[in-house]
């Protein structure tokens, strides 16, 4: 075991790329908060039940990919691998049906699936997520889609499209699923193995196959908007008539149903460079299903990594934060140590200051400075202790201005 390489599928996020991450954090976190979504924070693992219960044990992220393992109780536990049965899991437990609904969640997470790693697929991966439980009517479908398109628009990501689909209710599903048996039952010998297991149990996921094959034989399937009840039937239409008034364009993409079994009614995919880097819809059934009572909800997940992967294909560079804006380099112990005092009150003082820690000289230590970026540098030597005053240098422009010790907060303020 070659101890120095992290796990396969799984990455580093190092220094000189983690301000990329902060800034769609803080982005995402605004504009959630624009929507009224509050942060909710959801454990790393879960009993396997949850998941076997609510996201389908006919799901490939059940049969193929959860990450799951005995702890030392003999208890059966999962690494998450998605956000939703978690958070309809804490909505029961934490009784937040009490409180006024809708309620509204957003939440930032890491999501572990065994699967072939590849650009944009990861075995920890990281979601954006929001969840909204409680309300029915299909503008909070929609409502959830322009927060999606608002926060990409944000980041500066382009070219984007919605692609919109609706999978109906049990009632509704199992006709539809009937007629699409019906029509694969003369190809069955060419299905792949995994969807002549979902033949019988869930023919739904057959459509959502990637072998060439399946997906083949599927594009003249029988078109499940036909198949829709009268309830599913208006709810999707209201929902497009939500999407045409905000001016939100759309395909209506009958072959999206979605890698997880609690889906119902509206389910959704946004497309960026060949990436869905967000997917999502409504699931009616899962709060129910996992133990509690009946409560409608619909939400979505947004790939961290796959937007990272379309804003650098697309050219879009996030903005690098502020560099450190006064280096201090001492000469001599005398002067290291009241440069340690002198950084640590301008840090107080709100000022971003760092000092020469590696015993460089003056020459090495300015370097170093210009490769910080630092915007400014003040030499403290001798001289500087007993006068009390120190030349700080513009590194950008070189001029220097004298400034009293006590002094230099307000001048880099």
């Amino acid at each position: 075991m070659i101890i120095t390489r992290s796990p396969k599928g799984t990455a580093d996020l190092l220094p000189q790329d983690s301000y990329k991450w902060q800034y769609l954090e803080d982005k995402f976190r605004r504009t959630a908060d624009l929507y009224n979504f509050k942060e909710i924070r959801i454990p790393t693992f879960e009993h396997t039940e949850l998941f076997e219960r609510g996201v389908g044990d006919t799901s490939d992220v059940v049969e193929k990919q959860m990450y799951t393992f005995n702890d030392k109780g003999g208890r059966s536990v999962t690494l998450r691998p998605e956000g939703t049965a978690s958070v309809a899991r804490s909505f029961i437990q934490n009784s937040l049906y009490a409180l006024p609904m809708p309620m509204k969640m957003f939440y930032n997470i890491a999501c572990f699936r065994y699967e072939k790693a590849q650009k944009g697929r990861l075995r920890e991966f990281h979601q954006f997520g929001v969840e909204a439980f409680g309300a029915a009517n299909p503008t909070m479908d929609a409502e959830v889609i322009s927060l999606a398109l608002n926060f990409l628009d944000s980041v500066g990501l382009k070219d984007l499209s919605v692609n919109i689909n609706s999978i109906g209710c049990p009632k509704c599903r199992k006709a539809y699923s009937d007629a699409l048996k019906e029509y694969l039952r003369p190809h069955y010998d060419e299905l792949c193995d995994t969807c002549k297991g979902r033949f019988e149990r869930n023919p739904l996921r057959i459509i959502d196959c990637k072998s060439e094959v399946c997906h083949e034989l599927v594009e003249k399937a029988p078109n499940i908007l036909e198949y829709l009840c009268e309830d599913c039937s208006s709810h999707f239409e209201n929902f497009k008539a939500c999407l045409d008034n905000m001016g939100i364009k759309y395909t209506i993409d009958q072959g999206i149903v979605r890698g997880l079994d609690y889906y119902t009614k509206t389910v959704f995919e946004i497309i960026a460079n060949g990436f869905t880097v967000c997917g999502g819809g409504r699931y009616d059934n899962l709060v129910e299903e996992i133990g509690g009572e009946s409560v409608p909800a619909v939400g979505f997940g947004l790939g961290i990594e796959r937007l990272l992967i379309c804003l650098a294909d697309q050219g879009v560079e996030i903005p690098e934060p502020a560099p450190v804006r006064l280096y201090i380099i001492p000469l001599g112990e005398a002067a290291a140590t009241a440069a340690q005092r002198i950084v640590f009150d301008l840090r107080k003082a709100g000022i971003s200051v760092d000092t020469e820690h590696a015993g460089r000289g003056l020459r090495a230590s300015m370097k170093y400075a210009n490769k910080l970026n630092a915007q400014y540098t003040m030499v403290l030597g001798d001289n500087e202790i007993e006068t009390g005053e120190a030349n700080i240098k513009n590194m950008e422009t070189g001029e220097q201005t004298a400034v009293k010790l006590n002094a230099a907060a307000e001048f880099l303020r």
